[in-house]
């Protein structure tokens, strides 16, 4: 259910804004929106699967804070964070 090593790190290379950045907003989101996508892709199939669900919910609001966040702080790089991955349409 977790995403790989290596696409983790591609992410990480894509999204970041300076070299060697792995804990900025964008590259967090990033990696949490890959996630949510796995667990949906999981629940096409697994629909009584409860125990992922909470873990989904939860990945769900760690990204909303961390968009709410980026928000606040500079609102050019959150349009554009979310135009890129293609969330909030």
């Amino acid at each position: 259910m977790s995403i790989t090593a290596e696409e983790k790190t591609k992410l990480m290379t894509e999204y970041a804004t300076k070299e060697g950045d792995t804990g900025s907003p964008e590259v967090q989101v990033a990696i949490l929106t890959s996630r949510i996508s796995t667990l949906t892709e999981h629940f096409k199939t697994h629909k009584k699967d409860n125990h992922s669900r909470r873990g989904l919910l939860k990945l769900v609001a760690q990204r909303r804070k961390l968009l709410d966040y980026l928000k606040g702080k500079d609102e050019g790089r959150y349009q554009s964070l979310i135009q890129r991955l293609g969330i909030r349409r």
